[in-house]
């Protein structure tokens, strides 16, 4: 009986995960069409080439100019938001910070507010800033943005770490910082790991911000670049979803080779202690 639930559940999974794949592969597909079987419905065709990505490469130069862009942005914004958000979660928690209910309960109200609302007056910030087409202009508003949905998830890792611990060590002479990093960091670490991964995507696939901040194409970030195969009058479908392509891959790599470490802190922090 546990056998035959066991298959019904497998079948219903991998009907699930068909579903969510075709969109992906069909991006793929139409990134190998050429102009004659580009609006076939068919999720495979025949007569398949390269053509778009050699299109795609050759037409842009700066392509690897742009990923550095990408790969310096992200890094530094995960770094960033991991580094504030562990701090912030470590005070709210542990220290008697004046008025840190009213902080922290802020910090959550700015997770309603989406970052396509926000482009109009962080654009006029950042050119108020001297910060148009430069990677801190892109850099400051994703930490500021992440740092609240940060502090979320680890919040419920933090209300887990026994505080006897921490008085444990506080008696062997362990001082505040030597706490932070030799106690309450790996006990973090799940979370920390959940964060680093979404702030990861977040950041490496934003657009709107990005868009308007970034208009020197030697620091335009990677979903820029099939921005310019879109348009009312000007429209490359095979080229575009070659660009898409190309910048979906390193994000795929990325979570296939850490998504066990995001499904375990996903499941740790629903469970307290």
């Amino acid at each position: 009986m546990k056998k035959s639930k066991g298959k019904v559940w497998s079948l219903i999974l991998i009907l699930i995960m068909i579903v969510f794949l075709v969109p992906l592969l069909y991006m793929l597909s139409m990134s190998f069409r050429t102009a004659d079987n580009m609006y076939s419905p068919s999720l495979f065709v025949k007569g398949m080439t390269i053509h778009n990505y050699v299109k795609v490469i050759k037409e842009n130069p700066n392509l690897i100019k742009n990923f550095f862009s990408s790969g310096f942005v992200t890094a530094t914004t995960v770094v960033l938001v991991t580094i504030c958000s562990t701090m912030a979660v470590f005070g709210f928690s542990r220290k008697n910070v004046h008025g840190k209910v009213l902080i922290y309960n802020m910090l959550l109200c700015t997770l309603m507010v989406p970052i396509s609302g926000l482009v109009i007056p962080l654009t006029q910030i950042n050119n108020k800033l001297g910060l148009i087409d430069n990677y801190f202009g892109l850099i400051f508003p994703y930490v500021a943005l992440g740092i609240p949905f940060a502090i979320t998830i680890l919040q419920g890792f933090m209300v887990a770490i026994p505080q006897e611990l921490e008085e444990a060590a506080i008696v062997d002479g362990c001082g505040t910082v030597r706490l932070f990093i030799q106690i309450i960091c790996p006990m973090l670490k799940p979370g920390i790991v959940v964060i680093v991964i979404w702030q990861f995507l977040t950041s490496w696939n934003e657009f709107f911000l990005a868009l308007c901040t970034m208009t020197d194409v030697t620091k335009q970030t990677l979903p820029l670049v099939a921005q310019q195969y879109n348009g009312a009058y000007f429209s490359q479908p095979g080229a575009l979803f070659a660009a898409l392509t190309i910048v979906t891959i390193p994000t795929l790599i990325f979570y296939v080779i850490v998504q066990k470490q995001f499904v375990k802190g996903l499941t740790a922090g629903a469970v307290k202690g």
